[in-house]
């Protein structure tokens, strides 16, 4: 019983000590860009705006917080999505459309502007679809693009 505990103390330090741990346990894409949170919002907005997803909104939690009266690192969410991609997943699992239209967030930590979004194993996993490879294969590749395009 004591190793047990040990071993989940460790999990749970190791899981506040290193918040990237999180993200893999959710399959999730991460990427650093070189530029501020907004500048590299700017840049992802700009290579949506110009590819076949269609831009849906861009929220900045941390002027929200402002409002608000707190305090909070810039972070910043873009919401985008493609029909075309989107509804063979949700045809599979209605549930699905609880994480569509797809999001990218980009957030500073340490030091550092992390762009992250749910992978595509994510989604399937989390949502337990059978089917809809081709959207999946194609939102992955998509992701990949175009946060490689806002950190360029």
């Amino acid at each position: 019983m004591k190793s047990v505990i040990a071993g989940l103390s460790v999990l749970v330090a190791a899981t506040f000590i290193n918040p990237a741990c999180l993200f893999a346990a959710e399959n999730w894409i991460v990427k650093e860009s070189p530029y501020s949170v907004e500048k590299t919002a700017d840049n992802l907005v700009a290579v949506i705006e110009k590819a076949p997803p269609t831009l849906m909104g861009r929220i900045d939690h941390a002027a929200g917080a402002k409002k608000a009266g707190l305090e909070l690192e810039p972070t910043t969410l873009i919401i985008f999505g493609n029909p075309k991609v989107g509804t063979p997943i949700i045809q599979a699992n209605r549930k699905a459309a609880m994480d569509l239209p797809t999001k990218i967030l980009i957030w500073s930590e340490g030091g550092k502007t992390m762009m992250g979004a749910l992978a595509p194993e994510g989604l399937k996993a989390r949502y337990g679809i059978e089917g809809a490879e081709k959207s999946f294969k194609i939102m992955g590749g998509a992701l990949g693009k175009l946060m490689d395009a806002a950190a360029k």
